[in-house]
C-alpha cells in the first residue's frame, strides 16, 4: 500500500529533524546552548529536534552556525525544501497514462540550458524515433497497466524533444554500448533509430559518448540519470521516479556522470560502435 503523503511529510520531517540533533551532539552542546546560540526559546530547539516543528531556511543556517558547521546548511535547507513527493512510485505518475507525464517535464526542458544524459537501458527519450519511442512505451504501458494514450504520449514527447534544436541549449550524453543492442523494437525500426542517433551526433549542441563492452571499467554500470544545470537531478528505478536537489546529490551524480564519460568512445570511435550495433540486426 502506498503511504499516505501526511506519513510521506512526516518521515521527511524526521530525516532532517534527525540530522540537525546529530549535528548538535557533534557539536557537543546540548539543547539550552544551542537556544542561546541561536537567541530562540530552548522549546524551540526541542520542538524543531522532534520533528514537532519544521525549521526555515534561517532556523538551518543559524543551527548550523551554532554548531560550527555552516558547511552541511545547503544541504539541509534543500533537503528541507526538496517535496516528500520527490521519490513518487511509476504507479501513480502513470495512472492517468503517458501523455500526461510527458507533458508535465515541459517547462523544466525550456528552462534548463545544461543536460547530461547516462543512460544503461534504452536510447535516452531525446533521441528517440517515433517509431522506437512507440515500441517503449507500448512496453512500459503494458507492464504498468496504465490507460493506453501511447499514440499521444509519443506525440508529446517528440514535441517535448523540440529544445534539442532550439539555441542555448547544450546536451552530453552518455550511452552504455548494451543500449545500441537492445531490442525493443523490430530490426527495421532499429535500424531507423541508430541512423537516427548517427544524425544527431552531428549536431554542435550535442555530445554522444559510448561506453565500449570492452573497456575496462573504473566505474560500474548504473541505473539511468539525467543531470539538468547543476540544479537537480531525475534519477529513475523500476517502482519510483525520485528528484534530487540536495547540492551534495547532485555533486555526486555529476561526478559519476564525469567517470563514465572519461571512458566513453566518441567521434568516428563512437559511430563505429553503432554501425556494429546496425551490421548485427541482419
Amino acid at each position: 500500500m502506498t503511504p499516505h503523503p501526511s506519513s510521506r511529510v512526516q518521515r521527511a520531517r524526521e530525516n532532517l529533524s534527525g540530522r540537525l540533533s546529530e549535528i548538535r551532539k557533534d557539536a557537543g552542546i546540548s539543547g539550552r546552548e544551542l537556544a542561546v546560540r541561536c537567541g530562540w526559546s530552548e522549546s524551540k530547539s526541542s520542538r524543531i529536534e522532534n520533528a514537532k516543528t519544521p525549521p526555515s531556511d534561517a532556523d538551518i543556517r543559524a543551527w548550523c552556525r551554532a554548531c560550527a558547521a555552516e558547511e552541511q546548511a545547503p544541504d539541509l535547507i534543500a533537503a528541507n525544501r526538496q517535496s516528500a513527493e520527490a521519490h513518487v512510485e511509476w504507479k501513480r505518475l502513470q495512472r492517468t497514462g503517458l501523455r500526461r507525464l510527458q507533458e508535465s517535464t515541459g517547462d523544466l526542458y525550456r528552462q534548463t540550458k545544461a543536460f547530461r544524459v547516462y543512460v544503461s537501458d534504452v536510447i535516452p527519450g531525446f533521441l528517440q524515433t517515433p517509431g522506437y519511442a512507440s515500441a517503449l512505451l507500448s512496453s512500459i504501458s503494458d507492464f504498468r497497466g496504465t490507460p493506453d494514450d501511447v499514440s499521444d504520449a509519443v506525440t508529446a514527447r517528440i514535441r517535448r524533444n523540440e529544445v534539442l534544436s532550439k539555441g542555448g541549449r547544450r546536451f552530453s550524453f552518455v550511452l552504455e554500448e548494451s543500449v545500441l543492442r537492445y531490442r525493443l523494437c523490430g530490426a527495421d525500426t532499429m535500424a531507423a533509430q541508430l541512423g537516427h542517433l548517427l544524425g544527431v551526433m552531428e549536431l554542435q549542441n550535442v555530445a554522444v559518448g559510448i561506453v565500449p563492452f570492452s573497456e575496462q571499467r573504473v566505474i560500474w554500470p548504473m541505473p539511468t540519470f539525467t543531470i539538468f544545470d547543476d540544479q537537480r537531478v531525475h534519477a529513475d528505478t523500476l517502482d519510483a521516479a525520485s528528484t534530487l536537489t540536495q547540492p551534495s546529490q547532485v555533486e555526486l551524480y555529476a561526478r559519476a556522470f564525469e567517470r563514465l564519460s572519461q571512458q566513453a568512445a566518441r567521434g568516428a570511435a563512437a559511430r563505429s560502435l553503432i554501425a556494429g550495433a546496425v551490421a548485427a540486426l541482419g
